[in-house]
């Protein structure tokens, strides 16, 4: 399952949310161009809160106990003539939901594009596309304490449950490399299909299924040889990605032809759902049959049932465009 996605058993009211199914799922969206990052009741679909003070926000992630959400950002300031490539020109902003503001920053090298982070809180692994690298945040420390160089343009990284090993496409040479997360070092270049950009683990982390946008189609690569075993073909610019609650049907957005398609990736069997304009950025949310897409041309999320594929309700953005989705079950 995604990497962001945090199943916390809760003892104290006498329930156990075994794999989230009877949880209450939180949804926070980080709004690009409109500054803010949201929150959004996934029970309801309905926005319960917003926070301000970020810049252009578009990697989220949320610590395991929901107490912070860390937010990357596509603003950089120019580097000036002189100034090495690891000079920090851009921040990571720490929120603090329940104060509803940002409480720090960090800084980083480079612009983020995602963010991932480990099941224990300790670790954001973030990338940093026109650097090269990953930077290493210690959550603990509340600094940069590593950088990892990755390949030619990193994208998107997973992180196994287990949080000994994390997987960062590389857009720009064509692979996915795998780090090693207790030495912080590149254990072996894996295959990945042209170009790939998003990526979600299949339900025993055996396969990751990344998207390839520019040949409008999905990859499945094994983990344990490194290689592409199947492809999928979508549609014109393939963009998110996330596997269901039934733990083998693979939802993908195709911008350019405007569908949202839905693969059993046993039989192989197809569904599509046309969403215009352009549907963006997704993920299931999981034990409550939904899937949340959002529109890059449109500030709206579209909310699908995972069974019938049919658009049960629409979330009007305040502002901006929908990006990386962290969930937190409260």
């Amino acid at each position: 399952m995604n990497a962001n996605k945090f199943y916390i058993a809760i003892f104290s009211c006498g329930i156990i949310f075994s794999g989230g199914l009877y949880a209450n799922p939180m949804v926070y969206i980080p709004l690009g161009s409109g500054n803010q990052v949201i929150k959004v009741d996934a029970a309801t679909d309905e926005i319960t809160a917003s926070y301000s003070g970020v810049e252009n926000p578009h990697g989220l992630v949320a610590t395991p106990d929901g107490e912070y959400l860390i937010a990357g950002s596509l603003k950089e300031t120019p580097l000036k003539k002189g100034q090495e490539k690891n000079t920090p020109n851009s921040k990571l902003f720490f929120i603090h939901p329940a104060h509803g503001h940002v409480m720090s920053t960090i800084p980083v090298a480079g612009w983020t594009h995602h963010q991932a982070i480990t099941s224990d809180g300790k670790y954001v692994l973030s990338t940093h596309a026109m650097r090269g690298n990953i930077s290493v945040v210690d959550l603990e420390e509340n600094k940069v304490v590593k950088t990892v160089k990755t390949g030619a343009v990193p994208n998107y990284i997973l992180i196994t449950k287990d949080n000994k090993h994390a997987f960062v496409s590389n857009t720009g040479n064509n692979s996915i490399s795998e780090i090693d997360l207790k030495t912080w070092k590149v254990k072996r270049k894996m295959e990945s299909g042209a170009a790939p950009e998003h990526m979600a683990f299949s339900e025993d982390e055996k396969t990751i299924f990344v998207s390839n946008p520019r040949a409008g189609k999905v990859s499945a690569v094994s983990v344990t040889t490194g290689k592409v075993i199947k492809s999928y073909k979508i549609g014109k610019a393939v963009h998110g990605l996330d596997i269901g609650d039934d733990g083998k049907t693979l939802y993908v957005s195709s911008k350019e032809e405007n569908k949202l398609v839905a693969i059993n990736t046993v039989s192989g069997t197809k569904k599509e759902l046309n969403l215009s304009p352009a549907p963006y950025h997704l993920n299931t949310i999981t034990g409550t049959g939904k899937v949340y897409v959002s529109s890059r041309k449109k500030p709206i999320i579209w909310v699908v049932d995972q069974n019938t594929l049919k658009v049960t309700n629409t979330i009007v953005l305040p502002a901006g465009e929908g990006h990386q989705m962290a969930i937190v079950n409260e």
